[in-house]
């Protein structure tokens, strides 16, 4: 009988526990922050630049980038990602310039109940101006956060993929 009570006791416990997941903007929202300009967005095939960089089809799942084009003229690029915060999934997107160099960072989703610092447009801007001959690293060029460690590496490890792959996508 003491068993059961606990189960109850949990369960309850957790139909009333808060919830901190919060989508901010949409992968298409994104976008038109990123580039507002931009009439269009062409998607581009990032698989061959994987696969030349070595990195696992499978990490391309969430993976999505676009070209970002205005008469006739590309304006830059725009990715958007997913990856693991300490449990859940952080949606992010990425606006890098001709010379895949960073624009600017957008948090989409947040899911995590610590560590929503990384919205702030402070942290996000530390990224700004980085490219293929940047570290982009926790420790060397991005701080961190106290108390969102895993957060802020996880999106920084992104960033840092994302400005890999178009840059390889784009070398001749």
């Amino acid at each position: 009988m003491k068993r059961r009570r606990f189960l109850g006791g949990v369960a309850a416990g957790a139909l009333i526990a808060p919830v901190f997941a919060a989508d901010y903007l949409s992968a298409d929202e994104a976008r038109r922050v990123l580039f507002p300009a931009a009439e269009t967005f062409a998607p581009i095939d990032l698989a061959p630049a994987a696969a030349r960089l070595g990195v696992p089809a499978g990490r391309l799942a969430r993976l999505q980038a676009t070209e970002a084009r205005a008469q006739d003229a590309r304006l830059g690029f725009v990715a958007t990602d997913e990856v693991i915060g300490k449990f859940e999934l952080i949606g992010f997107a990425v606006g890098l310039t001709n010379a895949c160099e960073v624009r600017a960072v957008e948090i989409l989703a947040y899911r995590e109940s610590h560590g929503y610092e990384i919205r702030q447009a402070a942290w996000r801007a530390q990224f700004v101006g980085k490219g293929p001959a940047a570290p982009i690293r926790i420790g060397s060029d991005i701080r961190n956060i106290s108390g969102a460690t895993l957060s802020c590496t996880h999106v920084t490890d992104g960033v840092r993929l994302v400005v890999a792959l178009l840059r390889a996508w784009t070398a001749p």
